[in-house]
């Protein structure tokens, strides 16, 4: 007989299986990931219909089986019906489910995993159905917060080139903040750009142009002026410089103020922050979380289309 156990999971993904079966795959704090069947869920009837639908949390009784495990019975501890009532706050679960899916580790424990996930989609399902922007302030919370979980959070509090402390000019129109997705986090374009400066004039000093070209140096001869002429004694310069970073994006002292307070246990309420200020933000968040992830977050383009009506965001 295949031995059985139990376990809490939520379902955060699922698939066809034959004519009438599902592959659910559960996060659980006992055991990591699991991929179980769940026979007849596809049934009309079926006691694990509605238990194995997104964001539903179980009590479950697993039986271990060769390749796939297999849902023996299922106890619904806590859903969340308003998600699927709000097409924006269905896609912000989708997008964390799709990070939680690229974090979480099979036979092992994820209890602080399960325990942020499901805090942040009771957050999501509490907010007011009109706010959009509570939405992308709430998904980029909790993209941040589990990106800080797995030890990968960006830095937004220093230039990650003079380890300076930043602090947004709200009193500059104009003052701007880079973000290096490769390098991980701010970037003080002033240094930036003093680094990039001192770099162009190393080459130039390097590799001075000289005044006279080869061609009229050289003494006439009958060799192809297309054949290169030796150069004796040449040597070769190995130039040794700090690498100039990759400007990714370029934030206003909002975006930067919403970055920062985004480390803290609840969201931030500050005065003036707009909607493409939050798209911005999401948008940051989201090229570096696919950098780390190594893969396109797909649950996105479904922000994308729900808030391109109303909302655009510049980087």
């Amino acid at each position: 007989m295949s031995r059985t156990y139990k376990a809490t999971g939520i379902n955060l993904k699922t698939q066809v299986l034959g004519e009438s079966d599902k592959i659910v795959t559960i996060l659980t704090p006992e055991f990591g990931l699991i991929r179980a069947v769940a026979p007849g869920a596809r049934k009309h009837n079926s006691s694990l219909g509605g238990r194995s639908g997104m964001f539903v949390v179980n009590e479950l009784l697993i039986a271990k089986g060769r390749s796939l495990d297999k849902i023996t019975q299922a106890q619904t501890l806590k859903t969340y019906p308003g998600l699927a009532k709000d097409l924006g706050k269905l896609a912000a679960s989708q997008y964390l489910a799709e990070i939680v899916l690229s974090q979480a580790l099979s036979e092992q424990p994820q209890e602080e995993l399960y325990e942020l996930f499901n805090e942040h989609l009771h957050r999501l399902e509490a907010l007011s159905s009109t706010n959009a922007s509570g939405v992308l302030a709430h998904l980029a919370h909790g993209v941040f917060h589990l990106l800080a979980l797995a030890g990968v959070t960006p830095q937004v509090q220093v230039c990650c080139l003079s380890g300076r402390s930043l602090k947004p000019d709200f009193t500059d129109p104009n003052w701007q903040i880079g973000f290096s997705v490769p390098t991980g986090g701010t970037i003080c374009l002033e240094t930036w750009k003093r680094l990039r400066t001192q770099g162009e004039g190393e080459i130039n000093n390097q590799y001075p142009i000289p005044h006279t070209s080869l061609r009229e140096a050289a003494p006439t001869t009958a060799l192809s002026t297309s054949t290169p002429l030796p150069m004796p004694h040449a040597q070769t310069v190995v130039v040794h410089r700090q690498e100039i970073p990759l400007i990714s994006s370029r934030l206003g002292a909002m975006e930067l103020a919403l970055l920062q307070h985004l480390s803290q246990p609840e969201i931030m309420q500050i005065d003036g922050a707009r909607d493409h200020n939050w798209l911005s933000v999401e948008q940051i968040l989201r090229q570096y979380a696919q950098y780390q992830l190594g893969r396109p977050i797909r649950s996105a383009t479904l922000i994308d289309s729900y808030f391109a009506a109303n909302h655009d965001a510049t980087i």
